[in-house]
Order: structure tokens, then sequence, then C-alpha cells
């Protein structure tokens, strides 16, 4: 079958064919505005216009029924055909989106310091929680169908997306486990000598917790911006500094002994991190799943307070 596109563009309104369609595969009026949501007023105007459009008479009323002219019964088997092809066209897709996998947009820090541990508790084993999980420093465009759902950072508002909150956010300075002090005095003298490293998007969240600081601020040897949050926790880890980062996405690493809290000084940035998805899929089965899983998930970050 030859799938090129048509050279031959539509001259008469959507709507009117689809009236046309209705009516001539019930032979009523009535049967084809109850089955298209309109009232039979609506369904007989479209025909006429239908009609005027064309120059031709497509169906006529003969006694109490209604039956199709020859140039009626010439149109309707195509309009059958092409709008049988939309129906099955937007089905499959509607099936596709309805049970496969959920396609999942996160940021890579989220992904890899906050989902990534938590998976090992992901009921995978259950229907409805199949999941297709994609990582990107861009929001995704879940609107257009590049994912279903994705995890953003802000403050919960974006146009047309649905926001189920996770957990606020705060943020606190954090180190090797080697670098805690029992005095505050040698621990910001072993600052003065490190390298912070500082997501640019961090920076702001950064000068109000350093000028919050009990005892003063901080003096580090030098600060290194980098792309993202996960990098400087990647380094702070692996001895090369000191690392700003959000106390909840740090939480697994903390508790694993990979890093420590440096101080019990820690800010609400305003922000936090949600689930988001279109509004129009806010009755989906596997989106209720997963939104229900992760916010049962974040109760422990929620509570996380950092501790030297």
């Amino acid at each position: 079958m030859d799938h090129r596109p048509s050279s031959h563009r539509l001259t008469v309104p959507l709507n009117a064919l689809r009236a046309f369609e209705a009516a001539a595969r019930h032979l009523s009026v009535k049967d084809a505005a109850a089955e298209l949501g309109v009232t039979p007023s609506a369904v007989s105007h479209q025909l006429r216009g239908l009609e005027d459009s064309l120059g031709l008479t497509l169906m006529r009323r003969v006694g109490p029924a209604l039956e199709l002219t020859e140039a009626g019964a010439r149109l309707a088997p195509g309009l059958a055909e092409g709008f049988g092809r939309i129906a099955d066209a937007v089905g499959g897709l509607k099936e596709e989106r309805s049970s496969g996998p959920l396609r999942l947009s996160m940021l890579p820090t989220f992904a890899a310091h906050w989902f990534s541990p938590r998976l090992i508790h992901y009921p995978f084993e259950r229907a409805g929680f199949d999941l297709l999980i994609s990582t990107s420093q861009e929001a995704v465009d879940l609107a257009a169908g590049a994912a279903d759902a994705g995890v953003r950072h802000g403050r919960g508002l974006w146009e047309g997306l649905q926001a189920d909150l996770l957990f606020a956010e705060h943020v606190g300075l954090f180190g090797a486990s080697g670098l805690v002090h029992d005095d505050a005095n040698r621990l910001r003298q072993s600052i003065s000598g490190m390298t912070l490293f500082l997501s640019r998007h961090r920076k702001a969240d950064y000068a109000r917790w350093n000028a919050s600081l009990p005892g003063g601020p901080i003096r580090p040897a030098m600060v290194v911006t980098v792309d993202s949050a996960g990098l400087s926790l990647r380094a702070a880890m692996d001895g090369a500094g000191i690392a700003l980062a959000g106390l909840e996405i740090a939480a697994f690493d903390v508790g694993a002994g990979r890093l420590a809290a440096l101080f019990p000084h820690h800010v609400a940035t305003g922000a936090g991190y949600y689930l988001v998805y279109p509004q129009a899929l806010a009755r989906d089965r596997r989106v209720r799943n997963l939104s229900r899983w992760m916010v049962e998930a974040a109760e422990d970050s929620r509570a996380v307070a950092a501790r030297p």
C-alpha cells in the first residue's frame, strides 16, 4: 500500500465529514448525534454545510428513513475507512501508553543519588510498575510526548503539568567522613586549605548558607564551579574537596558512610523535587502507582538533618 502523502488537500470541514460518515453509517441523524455527543440539529447543520460545499446532495429523506444518494454512496466508504484508520492509530497509541512501560525522565543527579539507591525497594514485580528511565539536564517536553512523567527541581509551577511534591529541599556542606572534627576551629582550618566544588546552580544557595553559618562564613582555598550537584558530590566522596548539596539528595551517601555533613547547619532553598506529568495522565494507573511509591520513599528524605 502506498503511504505517501496525498497531493489533495481537504477543502471541507473535518467535522462535517465526521457527521456525514456517522449519519451514513446509521442512516439516522439522531443516532449519529448520539454517537458524536452533539444535538441532531448540529448534525443536520453540518450535513447541509457539507452538501453546500460540495454542490451535491448526499442524503435524502424517503418517508421516515434516510437513504444515500449516488454521490453519498460513493463518499461514505472512503470516509468510513479513513476514520477507521484514524481510530485505529489513536487507539494503538492509547493502548501503548496505558499498558506499556511508563517513560520517566529525571535529572542525572537525582537519578544517581536519590532514585537509583532506592530502586532495590521498587515493586517491579507488580503490574503497572514497569519503567523506561532516561536522564537529562534539561526538562524534556512532556506535553509533546517526550516522556510520560518527569522529576523536576523547582517551585512546583509548570504550566499544564500536575506536580506532586516529593520533598522540599535544604542545603548543607558535605565532605569525606574523615573531615569531621569535634573542634569547629580545626574543621574551619581544614576547609581553608580545601577546594569547594560548587554547582553553577547553587551559587545563590551557597551565599545564603555561608552568610548564615554560625561562627561566621567559611573561606575555602578555591571554588571550582561544576555543571551539576552530582559532580560536586562525586568530588567530595573522592576526597578532592567539599561540596554544597541538598541534604535529601545526599542522605543515602551519608548513611552509607561515603559522605558526611560537616556542619549541623542547613538552609531551605524554597525549591523542591516534584514528580510532574500532564494533567491528562492524572488518572493513569501507572502514574498513580509511581507517584504513591515515590512520595512514600521520600518520607525519610524529608526528615534528614545534617549531623557532623
